[in-house]
């Protein structure tokens, strides 16, 4: 067990240890859709929900069944197992209650099974030997990160529609170069707090 204030691991996976613009997991969502804030925010919040839930899950199933046993070598494919059945039970409540949303983030809710953050979060828990609440508070707040870069970045393509963009860097070449600065921003908060 690691001896850091499950508060500051939460903060820290927030802004120093963000997903995406410190690890750059979860990519491939996080270009594709960030064109709409609206969108972009929806997507963050499920990503949120699914990340905080399967690093609890995980976290047990990890602790409570694989160690005991000495199946740790199974621990990539359970968690993927663990992901993608958690994440078919969100895509059908939401296709359910939420229609609209369903249908505005299309192929990209069931794509947070493959998004590398969730399990990339699940095997951090693990390689850094975090307790419970740890590993709950770095799920949710790796979430909330991912969920503030995308909109974040939402925002700035947003704005970027009415500015005259060199034909070259239209589309994924400003959103790479956007990104890259957004992640020189955040690594000014590496001063704050930094988990390893």
């Amino acid at each position: 067990m690691v001896d850091i204030n499950p508060l500051v691991i939460f903060i820290a996976s927030i802004f120093t240890n963000n997903m995406i613009l410190s690890n750059f997991l979860g990519m491939c969502s996080f270009i594709a859709v960030s064109n709409e804030i609206e969108t972009s925010f929806s997507l963050g919040q499920a990503v949120t929900f699914v990340l905080t839930c399967t690093s609890l899950l995980n976290y047990l199933i990890y602790n409570y069944i694989l160690e005991p046993l000495g199946l740790e070598y199974l621990r990539y494919i359970i968690f993927i197992i663990v992901i993608a059945a958690f994440v078919q039970l969100v895509e059908m409540i939401i296709e359910r209650y939420f229609e609209h949303l369903y249908f505005s983030l299309g192929i990209f809710l069931p794509l947070i099974t493959v998004n590398c953050a969730i399990l990339g979060v699940s095997l951090f828990m693990v390689i850094r030997n975090y307790d419970l609440i740890q590993s709950v508070l770095f799920g949710a707040g790796s979430g909330i990160g991912w969920t503030l870069a995308i909109v974040s970045l939402a925002g700035m393509r947003k704005k970027l529609k009415n500015a005259k963009i060199p034909k070259g860097l239209e589309g994924p070449g400003i959103t790479l170069i956007i990104t890259g600065i957004m992640a020189l921003a955040f690594l000014g908060f590496s001063g704050i707090v930094q988990i390893q």
